[in-house]
């Protein structure tokens, strides 16, 4: 299966969608009981979480396919193969735990899922965790997504990501690989769109993810 594929799977079920309405009326129900720590300034919440949660799940075939060039071009494309495999498992093949939920609903946890293993795989090595390859505003989509999925289930799935990372690279030996030339690569001008793609995601959908609401930051 490619990021290809992904894509098919995120079509199918955004046609899905179009006849339920279903995710759009959760994303409604989430609006409805935000935390302090987030923010929709949009005339429609409901709107702007549906739109935000479908750009995150375009994101997640496309993260892989980047990180795929990268480790290809970088010649580590063996070392971080796993992990591609692994993100797109969670598509094409997910867990029993997940086949319950289909539909966007069900993509958006799969997305959570992809982002947050390579969120994960960056802080695993001292090359790419000094890089800071992780963009702040990817952080801040990822626990916007955390609280749309909802709690307890979102700090499960992060526990199964935890799981998956120390069995694909949790040893001394993979944090101290010398990963500089994957680093190069990923922040080559061809990377540029995707932090743009970050930087503006919360903002052009009209949400604010304050880490510190009590002391008014952003």
């Amino acid at each position: 299966m490619t990021p290809n594929a992904v894509l098919h799977i995120i079509d199918q079920a955004r046609r899905q969608e179009a006849r339920s309405g279903t995710f759009l009326g959760q994303m409604a129900e989430r609006a409805a009981s935000l935390p302090d720590s987030i923010t929709v300034e949009g005339p429609n919440p409901a709107t702007c979480l549906f739109q935000f949660a479908i750009e995150y799940i375009e994101m997640a075939p496309r993260l892989i396919e980047c990180v795929t060039t990268c480790a290809r071009d970088s010649g580590h494309e063996a070392l971080f193969e796993p992990f591609v495999d692994a993100a797109i498992r969670y598509f094409t093949r997910p867990s029993i735990l997940l086949a319950q939920y289909d539909g966007l609903d069900g993509l958006l946890i799969k997305a959570y899922l992809c982002h947050r293993l390579m969120e994960e795989m960056y802080e695993n090595n001292y090359s790419t965790r000094a890089s800071r390859l992780v963009d702040l505003e990817a952080i801040r989509a990822n626990l916007v997504t955390h609280y749309l999925i909802g709690e307890p289930f979102a700090n499960e799935l992060d526990q199964s990501i935890a799981i998956t990372v120390v069995q694909i690279a949790g040893t001394p030996h993979y944090y101290r690989l010398n990963l500089t030339p994957f680093v190069e690569q990923a922040q080559d001008a061809a990377w540029d769109w995707m932090w743009d793609y970050w930087e503006k995601l919360l903002t052009r959908n009209q949400i604010a993810f304050n880490l510190n609401p009590g002391l008014g930051l952003s």
